[in-house]
């Protein structure tokens, strides 16, 4: 009888049998196998086989899992190097530490975790001890992204080491009064210490990836030779639900990232409870990081479970550890060995013989304590097999208990990642299993004593020499003395004074031109990491290609299809620009790791990413923040920008809110420049107080975001006069007046003040053409080239004012004096020029483009919004009639003469 399931011939008609007989007998010997031994047993030589296969280069498609046990077998450990007695004592203290720590803060309510670095604790002691290398050494050291809820184990090993005190501690999570201790790891709080955010969940491998690949790109453009540095990122097996957690695991295999190394800590827990009730994570993940290209090393179980293997001669053991879900494997960890006899064990005969052979020690052993994470030696002989491994970054898979020594009412409980204490009774149960020379007459008044074996103690000593050998503290941030780097020739930014003429250039493609120019300088140009999410095109950055070239780590194996022609596309291993593709997510992780090379690397780069405005605060704010936390610098670049500006793409391309969003960041200086001459005196401002010589107390540790248009329109040229610049970097400047525009208006004619941003300034200028010309009205044309800052340096102001010093709002000082009323109008929801309302003594209204955008023509669009010039003409004549200046009856003719 023909098996249903055999292939059939005719399945095979794209690969044609030379040898149909031999194909026989294979199949033959299988079917032998599965007869006499059973299907487990046929499956299980077919994997052996594969694996064989793979290992000697027969090309076939990889196994995506293997076994539910260990990568490494037991037999295969290497002897971990130092005295491991000394480094268990060492990691019994950082767990009595982080706990107490924790446990005293949460007398304040200002919360905390325990149970995470419970269960990680020998992932980072490991490494500590023996792998990650400090700054104090040569090169650059290693970057470690530290999972952000085991900082307070991170903390009471700073502790141990001399580098934190008592009070640190008992300021974890108060850091008003200073000395304070961040809740997670934040840069921007405690900048000697933490040198990646990470709590934002998924943001951290994402991060670590193109940290990762940032590292080849400086090697390989000779900026600088980091090829021993290598990238640690820790990560919880819940966070790898976050798209950010996945989305660039094919690039890392892509671009053959071996200096790259994953530590997922596999509790099996996320904060409600099991990550995979039903299923098996490790599993999971195993499947998608082999079938994204990764190494995968997975440390399941310890040592406690060799005996148990080595019963099992029919493999019923392995195959139980793959069926059994999640979150049963949690429960096991709650109950006693009668329970798991019955439910593990006697759901198959092989393994219920087993079980006659354990004690219930042996059993609740396995169950309850012994998993991979928890012993040194295994997850060292996994950090040593990452390091080895090369053509590919590995994960490792490590299974650990959530909440690990903290006691069964911690251990496994669904509820731990909200549990912030433990009882007097708990430490000292924790204390007697981790054998710490703690006194009960220590816990004075209740209160859990903080534990130290002495400054001069052999754990202590043992400790700093272990982190001396490997190159100094960790994690530690460290920015190396730099000289600030050169200005670029003023020939660059002067280019753009004298205007376009008749010629009409859109505000992008300025601001591309004058990067054109930067590049080539001698001094600076080759620190310009040029980003973009594969719209170069659009923002008509082709002409880059063939002479910056764009970065690949394998060159050009192709001959591009526009080779012949002028522009064509040129990748290099030197290229300069990171086209990165649809991921405006990747490029900002890219921004990131440029931004912040001056304190990794101690080389400075200039990032500018330019993207789709719309879609750059509104999809990646978070990283926006992460970026403003990790202290980095640079150019953001929303092009394409505005709400009316996009002609044709519709709702979800047009943007009238991205200064909103960036005014919630305190490191965004936020930019609209009108006109081309704007661009470059806030760029060469921006050089100076990012890379050059900073003032007395100002921040060098901010990042720029300017709005540029796509509407080619006229440049002008830059007005004459004293504090144009001044105005242009502090947000407002008076462009022209009605008569400084050659305008014709009676001598008495009323006068308002327009202020305008980005491409709404031409609107302005058309409206105070108009309200000369048909209204009798004088206008004076301002442009706001940031309400952000202006608002910015008005809230300083009444900071100051609280503290009793005099100090008159730039915004005011600038429109003292200015006649009539103020309209302010820009192509963004009216809160955007709104920011500035309440510093404005003048009467002040505004005009914005709020609500849905849509598709259409700019004219079109504007007059739906009510932000065109007769719209200005018609607000401006509403504003002056309500003052007496005009007669009434004006708004409605005007309402009338434009079919408003």
């Amino acid at each position: 009888m023909t098996d249903p399931n055999a292939i059939q011939p005719s399945e095979l008609d794209q690969l044609p049998d030379r040898d149909p007989e031999e194909t026989a007998e294979w199949q033959a010997s299988l079917d032998a196998v599965a007869k006499a031994a059973g299907p487990h047993r046929a499956a299980y030589l077919m994997r052996r086989t594969l694996e064989r296969a793979e290992g000697t280069g027969v090309a076939l498609p990889k196994l995506l899992e293997t076994d539910y046990v260990n990568s490494i077998p037991t037999a295969a450990e290497p002897a971990v190097p130092g005295d491991e007695a000394m480094e268990a004592r060492i990691t019994a203290w950082n767990r009595w530490n982080a706990a107490a720590m924790v446990t005293r803060g949460a007398k304040h309510g200002v919360g905390g975790h325990i149970a995470t670095f419970a269960s990680a604790a020998w992932l980072y002691e490991t490494g500590f001890n023996h792998f990650f290398r400090g700054k104090e050494g040569d090169g650059s050291g290693d970057q470690l992204y530290i999972q952000g809820h085991a900082s307070p184990g991170i903390y009471a090993r700073a502790f141990l080491d001399g580098r934190l005190t008592e009070q640190h501690l008992d300021n974890f999570r108060q850091e008003a009064g200073g000395n304070g201790l961040p809740s997670y790891p934040h840069p921007r709080r405690l900048p000697w210490l933490w040198e990646f955010p990470t709590v934002s969940m998924g943001l951290g491998p994402i991060s670590a990836i193109y940290q990762a690949r940032f590292n080849r790109y400086l090697t390989s453009r000779g900026i600088k030779d980091v090829s021993d540095s290598h990238v640690w990122a820790f990560l919880g097996d819940g966070e790898m639900d976050e798209p950010e957690s996945t989305t660039a695991l094919t690039l890392a295999a892509r671009e053959g990232l071996d200096n790259l190394t994953f530590v997922i800590n596999c509790n099996l827990q996320r904060l409600d409870g099991p990550v995979r009730a039903n299923f098996k994570i490790v599993q999971e993940l195993e499947a998608l990081f082999r079938g994204s290209g990764w190494n995968v090393i997975k440390t399941l179980w310890g040592s406690a479970w060799d005996e148990l293997f080595a019963l099992d001669t029919t493999g019923a053991l392995v195959r139980r550890l793959r069926e059994v879900p999640d979150a049963q494997v949690q429960t096991y960890q709650t109950r006693d060995a009668a329970y798991i006899r019955e439910d593990f064990f006697g759901k198959d005969p092989a393994l219920a013989e087993m079980a006659k052979l354990l004690s219930d020690d042996k059993i609740l052993e396995c169950f309850h304590l012994s998993r991979g994470g928890h012993e040194p030696r295994k997850v060292y002989a996994a950090y040593k097999a990452a390091l080895e491994h090369k053509g590919a970054p590995t994960v490792i898979l490590a299974q650990t208990v959530k909440g690990h020594t903290l006691g069964e009412g911690f251990a496994s409980k669904n509820a731990n990642h909200q549990m912030k204490k433990l009882t007097v009774e708990e430490f000292k149960a924790m204390r007697d299993r981790l054998d710490l020379p703690i006194k009960d007459s220590d816990f004075v008044d209740g209160v859990v004593p903080y534990g130290h074996p002495g400054a001069d103690s052999p754990e202590v000593r043992y400790l700093q020499e272990r982190r001396a050998a490997l190159g100094g503290p960790a994690p530690a941030r460290r920015v190396h003395p730099v000289p600030a780097l050169p200005a670029p020739a003023d020939k660059a930014f002067a280019a753009f004074d004298k205007g376009s003429g008749s010629q009409s250039v859109a505000t992008t493609m300025a601001f591309v031109r004058l990067v054109k120019d930067l590049v080539r300088d001698k001094e600076t140009g080759k620190r310009w990491v040029p980003i973009v999410p594969d719209e170069a095109r659009t923002f008509g950055m082709e002409s880059l290609f063939p002479s910056l070239g764009i970065y690949s780590p394998k060159g050009q194996t192709y001959e591009p299809v526009d080779r012949d022609q002028l522009m064509y596309y040129k990748e290099a291993t030197n290229g300069q620009i990171l086209n990165e593709g649809i991921t405006e997510a990747g490029s900002m992780a890219d921004f990131i790791a440029a931004s912040t090379s001056y304190a990794t690397h101690g080389e400075p780069m200039i990032p500018f990413y330019i993207f789709y405005s719309m879609f750059g605060w509104q999809r990646t704010a978070d990283q926006m923040w992460q970026l403003g936390d990790q202290l980095g610098r640079g150019f953001l670049v929303g092009a394409t920008a505005g709400r009316t500006t996009l002609t044709g793409e519709g709702l979800q391309h047009a943007d009238g809110h991205s200064p909103v969003i960036a005014a919630t960041n305190p490191a965004a200086l936020t930019y609209d420049p009108a006109f081309a001459y704007e661009i470059a005196v806030i760029v060469k401002e921006g050089l100076r107080r990012m890379y050059g010589e900073a003032a007395e107390g100002e921040d060098q540790n901010v990042f720029y975001y300017l709005t540029v248009y796509n509407e080619p329109l006229p440049q002008p040229a830059k007005p004459s006069g004293l504090g144009i610049d001044e105005g242009i970097i502090k947000g407002l400047y008076r462009f022209n007046t009605a008569e400084s525009a050659g305008l014709t208006v009676p001598a008495n004619a009323p006068r308002i003040q327009l202020l305008g941003s980005g491409t709404a300034i031409h609107w302005a200028l058309k409206a105070q053409k108009l309200l000369a010309e048909e209204w009798g009205v004088a206008a004076d044309v301002w442009s706001a080239t940031s309400w952000g800052e202006l608002r910015r340096d008005a809230m300083e102001a009444d900071a100051a004012l609280l503290r009793g010093e005099e100090r008159v709002p730039y915004v005011r000082q600038a429109l003292q004096g200015a006649e009539g009323p103020v309209l302010a109008v820009s192509d963004y929801m009216r809160q955007v020029p709104d920011q500035i309302a309440q510093w404005v003594e003048q009467d002040y209204t505004s005009l914005g483009a709020d609500g849905f955008g849509l598709s259409d023509t700019r004219e079109a669009a504007r007059r739906h919004f009510g932000v065109d010039a007769e719209s200005i003409v018609a607000a401006a004549l509403a504003q002056l009639a309500r003052r007496g200046e005009v007669k009434a009856s004006a708004v409605k003719e005007a309402r009338d003469k434009y079919g408003l």
